[in-house]
């Protein structure tokens, strides 16, 4: 059993580089919060399995960093199962969104919601676990959102799936446990990604604002922070996570909303 706790990483490694041999899976890892953390790693030393749906984004991202893309449509069971398994960091990360009331839900897209950004973290953490424990180390960091521990109107899937995945964190953080891996959420507020902007244009347009008025009085409204956060503060937080002072914290949800859920 492998146990590296007060290192972080294999002896003699530089302290900025402390996931030096570690390999790390990040999905969504094409663009926003998903790039920003396989950049953070692989600056770590990790070498990075960059897995997106964007072939072309996913490859020059991989290139960038000197990672490995993986080219998967996670809502396809069999796409998932064939990733590489010997992941010592997981970070669940891609998602997807849709805004409409209960009563107008398109079934289908509720489904593919919940195959994203549930199943697949499963199926992920299911395989990568047994490496995990042979090694005696591990980390899986869900990035969740503060609509796991909250709830906005018109986003059924979504925050269904983020307290889904909230739960499972938890569960995987009991089992994890007694074999040195670590289970936790991340849950930013609003995000400066391409999901987000898409969602700041349709809401402009539906209320007839301007972007940054969508921003001051809808995005910020609960926020005690007036700002989005960027994709970097929520990539050296999964880092931090993964680091080699911070083994003791596990089935934890980690705000990084701006004071949103102070309220």
């Amino acid at each position: 059993m492998e146990n590296i706790e007060s290192t972080g990483g294999p002896a003699a490694t530089p302290a900025g580089r402390f996931l030096a041999g570690r390999k790390v899976l990040v999905t969504g890892a094409a663009s926003g919060i998903g790039r920003a953390c396989a950049t953070a790693f692989a600056e770590a030393g990790a070498h990075v399995y960059v897995v997106d749906l964007a072939e072309e984004a996913a490859k020059a991202v991989a290139e960038e960093i000197g990672g490995t893309a993986h080219v998967v449509d996670l809502s396809d069971a069999e796409a998932v199962d064939a990733l590489p398994d010997d992941a010592d960091v997981v970070v669940n990360n891609a998602g997807l969104q849709y805004v409409a009331p209960i009563q107008d839900f398109p079934v289908e897209r509720f489904v593919l919601i919940q195959r994203v950004m549930v199943e697949a973290p499963f199926r992920i953490v299911r395989r990568t676990l047994p490496h995990m424990y042979e090694r005696g180390w591990g980390r899986i960091v869900n990035i969740s959102s503060v609509h796991g521990l909250r709830a906005s109107a018109f986003k059924s899937a979504y925050v269904t799936a983020k307290h889904a995945l909230e739960g499972f964190s938890k569960v995987a953080a009991l089992e994890g446990a007694p074999h040195g891996v670590t289970s936790n959420c991340i849950n930013p507020g609003y995000v400066r990604t391409p999901l987000v902007e898409n969602q700041i244009a349709g809401q402009a347009a539906a209320h007839g604002i301007s972007a940054d008025e969508v921003v001051e009085r809808i995005m910020l409204d609960r926020t005690a922070i007036k700002r989005l956060i960027e994709p970097e503060e929520v990539a050296r937080a999964a880092l931090f996570l993964c680091g080699p002072h911070t083994g003791f914290i596990t089935g934890a949800s980690l705000p990084l909303d701006g004071g949103w859920t102070a309220r």
